[in-house]
């Protein structure tokens, strides 16, 4: 009987060391595998360092204002902004809206008195101000004399100052009313990165942003917007032909070093400057000797051109939100700028 039940349990037996073995393997290969897309998925190992440059720009925009600061003390730059009116106007595209021109809205945009896009065409949604002036490079001297021409029908009774930026500018408002509060608007003058071919007196970087007076603004459309003996109309590059139209009108082309001598506007990124990332052409052009490390940038800083969207946000970050426990700046303490009021 015992031999009988051996013979029967057999088939069993050899079923299950059989199923044990498949069980096994599958584990193995189980194990095998993930290790294999583990290793795959981990982008460093020991030594080497993640290179977060691949991540910049694919998110979206940020919401960064979702609360205030109770600790923030905003007096100061509030008093400033009723006193010192700055009408920013940002140049832009249509295929730049969602992610270029929305970082700047999110961001610096809405600290000026008013900021306004302007684009080819109309975007009531967005919004955006359509100019007839086709895209692209050769039309951007076109594009800003449009557009100061609109400022200027518009608006210019209502502001101080208008400024010029790209939609890869980032600009710090409360800086730059801080220094302009430093001359009066009524003075033909216009401020900006210098530079020093081409144009006697220097012209103005312009990615990294210039601003005019309202006397200037007026100065500029009522002599020589329209017309074209004074004022190219179009074509060649935009910040040296308007420099030259400037100094034709006898608009002073002023100086925007703090008492330091280091600059406020500038044509790159932070990091570009602050390691001293320059392009042979920028040492030759700029009217001022380029400094790298602390001396490159003034703590009153202005402007930053070549700014990604991710850029702007985490510009935005680092000056609105981060703070340094127990560092608490004293405004009118020091004074950065010279005035000329």
């Amino acid at each position: 009987m015992e031999a009988e039940l051996t013979v029967n349990n057999r088939p069993r037996v050899g079923f299950l060391f059989a199923l044990v073995c498949t069980t096994f393997s599958l584990s193995m290969f189980m194990m095998s595998m993930n290790t294999f897309m583990y290793e795959g998925d981990v982008p460093f190992d020991g030594d080497e360092v993640l290179d977060y440059e691949e991540f910049r720009g694919l998110g979206g925009p940020i919401e960064l204002d979702h609360h205030k600061h109770s600790d923030v003390n905003e007096d100061v730059a509030k008093e400033l902004s009723k006193k010192v009116r700055v009408l920013c106007w940002v140049m832009t595209a249509p295929k730049n809206l969602d992610k270029k021109a929305t970082a700047v809205k999110k961001t610096w945009g809405k600290r000026c008195n008013k900021v306004i896009f302007f684009s080819s065409v109309t975007n009531d949604s967005f919004p955006t101000v359509g100019l007839k002036v086709s895209e692209g490079r050769e039309h951007l001297t076109g594009k800003t004399i449009q557009a100061f021409k609109y400022c200027y029908q518009h608006y210019r009774n209502q502001f101080d100052w208008f400024l010029k930026a790209d939609d890869d500018t980032y600009i710090i408002v409360e800086n730059l009313r801080y220094f302009l509060s430093h001359h009066s608007p009524n003075s033909l003058v216009f401020f900006g990165h210098k530079f020093t071919p081409l144009i006697k007196q220097g012209y103005f970087s312009g990615g990294a942003g210039y601003v005019l007076s309202r006397a200037s603004l007026e100065k500029f459309m009522v002599d020589g917007g329209a017309n074209p003996f004074i004022c190219r109309q179009d074509g060649g590059a935009e910040d040296a032909e308007i420099g030259r139209c400037m100094m034709k009108l006898g608009i002073t082309a002023g100086e925007s070093l703090d008492v330091f001598g280091k600059e406020t506007f500038h044509p790159f990124v932070p990091i570009a400057h602050l390691e001293g990332h320059h392009p042979d052409w920028f040492y030759k052009y700029s009217a001022h000797k380029p400094r790298k490390g602390l001396g490159c940038c003034s703590d009153y800083s202005i402007s930053f051109h070549y700014m990604s969207p991710s850029d702007m946000y985490l510009m935005d970050y680092l000056l609105y939100h981060l703070k340094p426990y127990g560092l608490v700046p004293q405004p009118g303490k020091v004074e950065h700028f010279k005035s000329d009021t």
